[in-house]
């Protein structure tokens, strides 16, 4: 019992870890998907349907610990920076699952425009990354908002 808290902010610090780090690995695959013959583009969209799995299995992960850290430890949910922080979560949720799933759908439709699918998945990994990365210092910074 004395080292459940430590243990669960470990969690929650390797799942805010995993939700994030992936994502770097995107973009990279995202443009070397740009000039590729077929057989290596669906290697790299299997890699980019796996990175997205992981991110949003971890982002499960990470709502739950965090959950967990709100109901043993000794902040309430009603701080300000709590109530940001499931904000935004709710907002990147709803922005993950229609930003990059519906979007990689688009990519295997005849007559896709595969060059501005692939600048879209871009551009929001960028916007998810800058998601987590704020909800990453309101759970660091934990500043009073109001």
């Amino acid at each position: 019992m004395k080292y459940m808290y430590g243990t669960i902010v470990f969690v929650h610090v390797v799942s805010a870890v995993l939700a994030i780090g992936p994502l770097f690995l995107l973009l990279p695959t995202i443009k070397r998907l740009r000039n590729v013959d077929l057989p290596t583009e669906n290697a790299y969209l299997t890699i980019i349907k796996i990175i997205i799995r992981l991110v949003m299995h971890a982002g499960h992960l990470l709502v739950i610990s965090g959950a967990l850290l709100l109901l043993t430890g000794p902040w309430p949910w009603y701080t300000s920076w709590v109530i940001t922080t499931l904000a935004i979560m709710l907002a990147s949720g709803v922005f993950l699952s229609s930003g990059f799933t519906k979007v990689l759908r688009r990519y295997y439709l005849p007559n896709s425009h595969k060059g501005e699918i692939l600048t879209v998945l871009t551009t929001t990994a960028w916007i998810y990354i800058g998601l987590m990365l704020v909800m990453l210092w309101l759970m660091v910074q934990k500043p009073m908002l109001w």
